[in-house]
């Protein structure tokens, strides 16, 4: 059942609220744009209600659930984190979480203009959550792996991405460069996972948030050190890693390779988007294209 099928309102929201944390009812509601897997509604000034809505199972509300108030005293940027538990029910048969709010603007409606202070901020963050997570912690089941057991995944966006005629050699050829590097050899550390524009927050020109924890899971670090390229400014990558300083030559290439694929991804996303296509993000190709001409340039 989709979003749409339910009728995620303000009224429903304000209804759930009313019958599960009533105390709360009375706050103001108004939807924020954009979401995919949840629909975002801000309450009041400091809160906001994560509804699933395209996640077919509640797996990804339950993880944040379960690990952002562990996670988040330890990171240094803002990150959602939960307050409130919506059980499923008659009324709506889908899980939904009272959350802290981000304060900022998604970086795919905004954009960084101070550039070394952003690297330092991101390579900081990346710092304090590249710790070794617990026996317990999630494994991934559709990323994390080595970019070798990747390539159906960069294979089908390569393809499927049009204009890249010019560049196609150099694409594959950072690809095949990520292939063949080492493998992750250190313990398995706690990754974001899904680091992309529409995920972190801007504010004063640098990075003010990282929000949308779903992915996160116990793995290789080179899935968000892949953020170098796909989320930072040109002229900005060595910067990053000399402050991140725990990435070695085989991090930094699966990473770049990784950066590709995202990029791809991107591209893909705002071409379904110019089509028309359900789930397309029109203003994220041209994001993708820049990311992918920067990670080409390898700056």
């Amino acid at each position: 059942m989709t979003g749409t099928e339910i009728g995620i309102t303000a009224d429903l929201v304000r209804d759930l609220l009313q019958e599960q944390h009533p105390d709360l009812a009375g706050l103001a509601i108004c939807e924020v744009a954009g979401g995919w897997g949840n629909q975002m509604w801000r309450l009041g000034d400091e809160l906001v209600v994560r509804m699933q809505r395209m996640d077919p199972t509640p797996e990804f509300q339950l993880k944040e659930r379960r690990w952002l108030p562990v996670l988040a005293p330890l990171l240094p940027l803002p990150v959602p984190t939960p307050v409130r538990f919506g059980e499923p029910s008659e009324r709506f048969p889908k899980h939904w979480t009272v959350m802290t709010w981000v304060p900022g603007e998604p970086l795919d409606h905004g954009s960084i203009s101070r550039g070394a202070h952003a690297a330092d901020t991101l390579a900081g963050f990346l710092r304090a959550l590249h710790v070794q997570a617990p026996a317990e912690a999630p494994i991934a089941t559709d990323r994390g792996a080595h970019p070798r057991d990747c390539t159906d995944g960069f294979e089908n966006f390569f393809k499927a991405v049009s204009g890249l005629d010019d560049i196609a050699a150099d694409v594959r050829a950072v690809w095949d460069d990520a292939v063949a590097a080492g493998a992750w050899e250190g313990p398995p550390v706690w990754v974001h996972g899904d680091l992309h524009p529409a995920n972190v927050v801007v504010s004063d020109g640098t990075l003010a948030g990282i929000v949308d924890f779903g992915d996160m899971f116990a793995g290789d670090p080179a899935w968000d050190l892949a953020a170098a390229w796909v989320l930072l400014p040109a002229g900005t990558a060595a910067r990053f890693f000399d402050g991140y300083a725990h990435a070695d030559e085989a991090a930094i290439r699966r990473a770049r390779g990784l950066a590709a694929m995202k990029s791809l991804f991107l591209m893909l996303m705002g071409q379904n988007g110019d089509r028309g296509l359900s789930g397309g993000k029109p203003h994220w190709g041209p994001a993708g294209r820049a990311a992918l001409d920067r990670v080409l340039k390898g700056v």
